[in-house]
């Protein structure tokens, strides 16, 4: 059996002009093998990079500047980075990268801060944070959404206090778990997670949170699970089909992988 796919699979999956795949081909972005008769066959990998060069096609940017993009980014990297774990997208006429809290532009490696802005008149203007409502008017969920971005422990302590209050109130375990995760408090966040949908039902979001989790704690059968549970209550989520198909095409489920990417492709257009 032939490995790796074609470059009318790329197409298909993707939805890319073959005149983009060659160009990044030339250009060495992706370096794809070659088949028994001298045809390209595109590891798994390369359709990962592809996809950051498909989000900047759909924003309409010409083949010649989406390569030139694409080759400042490269040298901008270190090539202990993948280009996979980037997310490239287009805001304006600029090609911007984001990769965590951070993004810049490809043109000039300058950063872009994420200000909330407003442009009165055409001039733009910093946004005054409205203050919080008081907090001894609020419940305990109420008050923890309040206090999230300035004190997380504290929001935690909260959120406990209202599942503590309705063991029931799935929002409280989705952002407990959310915030125990992005903490780096894998285990808290899992115990969440499961505590949340023994009580709660099979919620999606809980599934996707949960697979995550899973994902982070190096558990990739556990995880693949949670993505396809999570699919079932909810097939239309494209982060669940995109990132089983990563799961799927590392645990050498080749179909599987394209039916999810594929779902996830006609999904993120929508």
């Amino acid at each position: 059996m032939t490995e790796g796919y074609s470059l009318r699979d790329v197409g298909k999956l993707l939805g890319l002009p073959r005149s983009i795949v060659c160009g990044l081909i030339d250009a060495g972005f992706v370096a794809p093998s070659r088949g028994q008769r001298g045809e390209y066959r595109f590891s798994f990998q390369d359709l990962v990079v592809l996809r950051a060069a498909q989000a900047l096609v759909e924003a309409k940017l010409s083949t010649t500047r989406i390569l030139r993009s694409l080759r400042r980014l490269r040298a901008q990297i270190p090539s202990r980075v993948p280009l996979s774990g980037l997310r490239v997208e287009a805001v304006g006429d600029a090609v911007v990268v984001r990769e965590g809290d951070a993004q810049w532009q490809t043109h000039d490696g300058q950063y872009v801060l994420r200000f909330q802005v407003e442009a009165p008149g055409g001039r733009l203007a910093f946004l005054d944070v409205p203050p919080a409502p008081a907090i001894s008017d609020q419940g305990p969920f109420e008050q923890a959404l309040a206090l999230e971005q300035a004190s997380p422990t504290d929001a935690c302590e909260l959120y406990r206090r209202a599942i503590a209050a309705d063991p029931r109130h799935l929002a409280a375990y989705t952002n407990l778990g959310r915030l125990l995760h992005e903490r780096n408090a894998l285990r808290d966040a899992e115990a969440v997670y499961r505590d949340g949908l023994t009580r709660c039902g099979r919620d999606a979001t809980l599934l996707f949170n949960l697979a995550v989790v899973l994902e982070d704690m190096h558990h990739p059968e556990e995880a693949a699970d949670m993505y396809r549970a999570a699919l079932v209550e909810a097939p239309h989520l494209p982060d669940a089909h995109y990132n089983l198909a990563l799961l799927c095409e590392a645990a050498g489920l080749k179909q599987e992988a394209i039916r999810h990417l594929s779902a996830y492709r006609k999904l993120s257009k929508k």
